[in-house]
């Protein structure tokens, strides 16, 4: 058996063969710390958290490096409207996207580089970019020249000309052609900048990404991932700065999720819609939301709502149940008998069609319904006279590896309540010292273990849910 997986460079499901026998390159772009993240953001860092878990349990060697836009123009404008530095506000919001995140069962990347990390290499590929006829400076702006790359919109699939039509020069732009696209923007006064060969100023947005793709991983990566939003023009521009420049393949296989919606309706500010995960899971189980995320095939639009979330819950109870009556039968069982073979049989094959349909383009959705046949057959196990602790166990083994992949686990790590007095002791000096963005970011760990916390004029009083 392979992996078979669905390429938005080619637009056709191919077999999976990384550069490196066993070993797999992998970089997902992700946020832009200026705000908690929204159910947007959390689809990506699911689904592909998964992926990876995935490809490590078929035997693969994983290099996983998610970037931090720890720079832009979003994080200047929300500096500005509160009175801080962007270095605070980047600070602040990507400890929320690491508390948000570890709620929703995402392991943390092999590497996530930042912008401001990384400048220097972003400006000697931009002189590099320069140097090779792909770039140009105008009164310290850098533009990529886009008619350069003879190979612009192969990822996208339209041509030049198709996107020239919609181009347009922003006020303020100096660039050449509509389609020349921002490397390094000129510092505005007052504006947070560093200084580079055309004056003070910072990268554009596209820059970052290709620049910490070759540091961390080289010319040619396996999978480039993201969401659907960002195939253009983001990683059609990545494909440009990064061919140019290396002449090689920048990514063998591009992977994009799919959109959200909320109650059949865009997710937007403009609609109120708009959903933070820092809420969401102040109301609801994380596991449940995680769940709930893979429950559609990832290149699948999803809509999100009560009622969805409702029936995604009720669903991982199912699972649940059966797996803690597993736990509870494995203290009294009897000897393997003669027809426990079947039943062994029944488990392995559950594992087998779990793998079949993960192998074809990481299909969760058909993966989870399997999870769904394996409870069934383990209820039934269970109703059996004589069970064995043989057959039992290997129900409990297979229930925790495969939900493993998906990211969930149905045992709650508990906490004791000395760690649970130091938490709150830690969230109180938080609250003192007015770093709230901690404070929240403690009191949901804590939820998400269970631990509700009540806020009173005589302190802070906790209970196990």
């Amino acid at each position: 058996m392979s992996i078979q997986l669905y390429n938005t460079l080619t637009r056709k499901k191919e077999k999976f063969e990384p550069i490196e026998p066993n070993k797999v390159k992998m970089y997902v772009c992700g946020p832009t710390v200026y705000n908690y993240i929204h159910i947007g953001n959390a689809r990506p860092a699911i689904v592909f958290d998964t992926v990876r878990r995935y490809l490590e349990f078929r035997g693969y060697d994983v290099q996983y490096v998610s970037n931090f836009t720890d720079v832009d123009d979003k994080l200047i404008k929300a500096a500005k409207e509160l009175g801080e530095d962007v270095p605070t506000i980047a600070e602040r919001f990507i400890e929320a996207y690491f508390a948000d995140v570890s709620a929703l069962g995402c392991r943390k990347a092999d590497v996530h580089p930042r912008v401001t990390e990384n400048i220097d290499i972003i400006i000697e590929f931009i002189e590099q970019l320069i140097e090779k006829g792909y770039a140009y400076e105008v009164d310290g702006d850098v533009y990529y020249k886009t008619r350069a790359f003879a190979e612009y919109g192969k990822l996208s699939h339209q041509s030049v000309d198709e996107l020239r039509a919609g181009a347009r020069i922003e006020i303020g732009e100096k660039k050449k052609d509509p389609l020349d696209f921002a490397l390094w923007k000129a510092a505005k006064e007052g504006e947070i900048a560093w200084d580079s060969p055309w004056g003070k100023g910072r990268p554009g947005w596209h820059i970052e990404c290709s620049a910490m793709a070759h540091k961390y991983l080289g010319d040619t990566i396996d999978i480039h991932a993201g969401g659907q939003d960002l195939t253009f023009p983001h990683h059609e521009n990545e494909i440009a700065q990064s061919e140019a420049l290396t002449g090689k393949t920048f990514a063998k296989y591009w992977m994009h999720n799919g959109y959200i919606n909320i109650n059949n309706e865009k997710m937007s500010k403009s609609l109120g819609n708009f959903v933070l995960v820092h809420d969401i899971i102040q109301q609801v189980d994380p596991k449940v939301l995680r769940f709930f995320m893979l429950s559609v095939h990832y290149r699948h639009p999803i809509n999100y709502s009560q009622e969805l979330l409702e029936s995604t819950k009720n669903g991982l109870e199912r699972l649940k149940t059966s797996y803690l009556n597993l736990k509870h039968r494995l203290a009294s069982c009897s000897n393997l008998t003669d027809s426990d073979g079947q039943w062994l049989d029944k488990i392995n094959e559950c594992r087998n069609v779990f793998i079949t349909e993960m192998d074809d383009d990481f299909n969760t959705a058909n993966a989870i319904a399997v999870l769904f046949e394996l409870s069934k057959q383990a209820n039934l196990y269970l109703l059996e006279k004589n069970t064995a602790e043989k057959v039992i166990s290997a129900f409990i083994h297979e229930f925790e590896e495969l939900l493993g992949v998906l990211g969930i686990s149905l045992t709650e790590d508990e906490l004791l309540d000395d760690e649970v007095e130091a938490l709150i002791q830690k969230r109180n000096e938080a609250r003192k010292n007015r770093d709230f963005a901690l404070a929240d970011q403690i009191r949901d760990e804590l939820k998400a273990k269970n631990i509700i916390l009540e806020d009173t004029p005589q302190g802070t009083r906790w209970k196990r849910g």
